[in-house]
């Protein structure tokens, strides 16, 4: 678990992370393959990593039916274990089928949740029959955790990152706004608070934004400088 530890830096790669999350999955549980489902922004469920592409196929193929043991852990936020994927034929007839042509034995889905928000599914892949080991249910649990957590961390980087880019325009904008209400004072004869008041004025009556009408003031200033 060294490894996974090491990914959670300041400037970690969240696709590394989870890629390294389930590959330690299929290592250290009583499971021959590991996925995890996420939703895009539309809500539709991919396939964002896998240990193999048996995994990654039964994974797709779950989510292009729009059934199997994947699907339900996500769409309920419960846990979905299949001690035997033979017997769920009624239930899933495409999933089985798909299942037991890649030798699919049984499966394990748990719902990645914090607070009740489910944001995907850890999901473990067997090529034997039965239930998986008490320990290994609740080490899976754990990891679905730290995966949950991982994204939601990175998501949340993202979102101070911008913010900050978004208040370093507002900074950058004013500090142009004021140079071009200087510009306007000077080359109109007005003080500074007419000066932005036509500069809003124009703003509305345009449709730009204010900032950019203070760059084309400052631009058509500069270009009749001789």
């Amino acid at each position: 678990m060294v490894d996974l530890a090491d990914t959670l830096v300041v400037d970690y790669d969240i696709v590394d992370v989870l890629h390294t999350l389930v590959e330690r999955c299929a290592d250290i549980l009583d499971a021959t393959d590991a996925g995890i489902l996420l939703p895009d922004p539309y809500g539709d469920l991919e396939v964002i990593a896998s240990t193999s592409e048996r995994s990654q196929l039964i994974s797709l193929l779950q989510v292009r039916a729009d059934e199997g043991p994947c699907v339900d852990a996500y769409e309920s936020g419960e846990l979905v274990t299949v001690e035997s994927i033979a017997a769920t034929f009624a239930r899933w007839p495409k999933f089985a089928t798909d299942a037991a042509e890649l030798d699919y034995l049984s499966m394990h889905a748990i719902p990645m949740k914090l607070r009740g928000q489910t944001i995907g599914s850890l999901n473990l892949f067997r090529d034997a029959t039965g239930p998986l080991h008490p320990d290994d249910a609740i080490a899976a649990r754990a990891l679905a955790d730290v995966a949950t957590i991982s994204i939601l961390q990175e998501r949340t980087l993202r979102q101070a990152q911008i913010a900050q880019e978004q208040l370093q325009h507002a900074l950058n904008s004013r500090v142009v706004i004021e140079q071009a209400k200087g510009v306007l004072s000077h080359s109109e004869n007005i003080d500074m608070t007419e000066a932005f008041n036509r500069m809003r004025a124009r703003a509305r009556t345009t449709g730009a934004r204010l900032s950019d009408v203070a760059e084309k003031i400052i631009s058509q200033a500069q270009n009749r400088q001789p």
